[in-house]
């Protein structure tokens, strides 16, 4: 027979609690707060590596102030665009219909493409991402619009595949529903009783981690940066203000207080006028009491923080108006990996307008059988910099040499030499080479 302690304690381990359970509870009774509200949370249908809707709202809406108020931000925004697209893009294809019809989709009025670019890039600058709503009227003309990225409610994309996406819900103003536009797909492209191509949304998206649905803009890892820069800099104007600001301090023997009341009142009534001259006798001592503000050290703390703001972009000082460095050798060197960040930038373009473009060149063959939908367009920008180009031909001019020299002594064919020589140039060799052949010597 068990004994009245066994049984006791048999009855606690029956009614004892988990840990994991225990844990809950005190997890449960934690008071509720603004920074405990959502955690663990995660909107319907959204990646995991995305962030979440209200975080997402709130860095674009600080990318937007920030390019409106602050004018680092916004000139960090013209320097991307100025250098991608500021040389000017151009659209071109082989087949003649097709490349007529480019033309005009480029230079129509309701296009203009030579300065919507600009519009490009300017978003996905400070969003990240780029939504495109494409229409298309009866005559197969289409027409392009950007769509605010903050309007975007959701992405819905394939349950296979995230980069499939299917439909795009766009907040309407006054309306409690959401707008559906439905992604871009030929397979399921079709004309309506009245002659129109549904319209579709085309979605492009820079800085994008794998396996998520949205980018992330340029200006997002140094919004706070350039907050703190703007709050330093505010501080040090506002002291700078009172740097000049001083008090006359009077000193005296004085035989009682309303002596001195009186005496301080005859001078806050009449004051001395800057530039005069004062002279009192040696009963009274004038000093002049003025803040010490100790600028040049905080400079050095302005200068970290601009640092930041210029690793974050990947921009040299100089181009943000912080000469750090007096030696032009300095200065062309850093500004190499920022050539390059920019050359990368106009490539993403060149590559999204290509994509657009054989889109519109689709839908126009639904109504025009002369354009060609699987033409090859291909999209070319401006140079980045002369610097560049002056680089580009020496070496070309360099190779050009070798490359005859090895074609003369039948080493390499005149493809090759011709790939040499377009290559170090920095461009495409053409399909088929323009030049019929390299010249030899007898």
């Amino acid at each position: 027979m068990t004994s009245l302690r066994e049984r006791v304690q048999n009855l606690l381990q029956l009614t004892e609690k988990p840990a994991s359970t225990a844990g809950s509870r005190v997890i449960f009774s934690l008071p509720e707060g603004d920074n405990t509200f959502l955690v663990g949370a995660q909107a319907y249908a959204s990646q995991p590596r995305d962030r979440d809707a209200y975080d997402r709202q709130a860095v674009l809406q600080d990318s937007l102030e920030a390019w409106r108020f602050n004018p680092l931000a916004r000139r960090i925004v013209e320097l991307t665009t100025q250098y991608a697209v500021g040389g000017g893009l151009k659209a071109a294809v082989a087949h003649q219909p097709s490349q007529h019809f480019l033309d005009q989709f480029w230079a129509h009025r309701l296009n203009r493409m030579d300065n919507r670019v600009n519009e490009f890039s300017d978003e996905l600058c400070l969003s990240g991402n780029l939504f495109l709503l494409l229409t298309t009227d009866q005559s197969g003309m289409s027409y392009l619009r950007v769509l605010p990225s903050t309007e975007i409610v959701q992405i819905i994309s394939s349950e296979n595949d995230i980069e499939q996406e299917l439909e795009f819900h766009i907040r309407v103003p006054g309306e409690s529903e959401a707008l559906i536009y439905p992604g871009y797909d030929l397979q399921k492209e079709q004309i309506d009783n009245q002659g129109h191509l549904q319209p579709v949304v085309l979605h492009y998206a820079l800085n994008r981690p794998s396996g998520s649905q949205w980018g992330e803009g340029d200006l997002t890892p140094i919004l706070k940066w350039l907050a703190r820069y703007s709050a330093w800099l505010e501080d040090r104007v506002r002291l700078n203000r009172f740097r000049n600001a001083f008090v006359y301090v009077v000193k005296a023997r004085f035989s009682s207080e309303a002596e001195r009341s009186a005496r301080q009142l005859q001078l806050a009534g009449n004051p001395p006028a800057p530039g005069s001259v004062l002279v009192t006798d040696e009963s009274e001592e004038w000093s002049v009491m003025a803040p010490k503000l100790e600028a040049l050290d905080a400079s050095s703390d302005g200068l970290a923080i601009k640092k930041m703001i210029a690793a974050g972009v990947g921009l040299p000082l100089h181009f943000l108006a912080e000469p750090e460095s007096s030696t032009r050798t300095t200065a062309e060197a850093a500004g190499s990996p920022t050539y390059r960040r920019f050359s990368e930038r106009q490539r993403f373009i060149c590559t999204l307008l290509e994509d657009v473009l054989r889109v519109v060149v689709s839908r126009r063959a639904f109504y025009d059988p002369e354009v060609d939908p699987n033409a090859l367009i291909r999209v070319e920008g401006g140079d980045v910099s002369a610097r560049d180009n002056r680089e580009l031909a020496q070496a070309g001019q360099q190779v050009a040499q070798v490359a005859t020299d090895l074609y003369e002594r039948d080493l390499i064919d005149e493809r090759e030499a011709l790939r040499l020589v377009y290559r170090f140039m920095g461009e495409r060799l053409p399909e088929p080479a323009s030049n019929k052949g390299l010249p030899k010597s007898d």
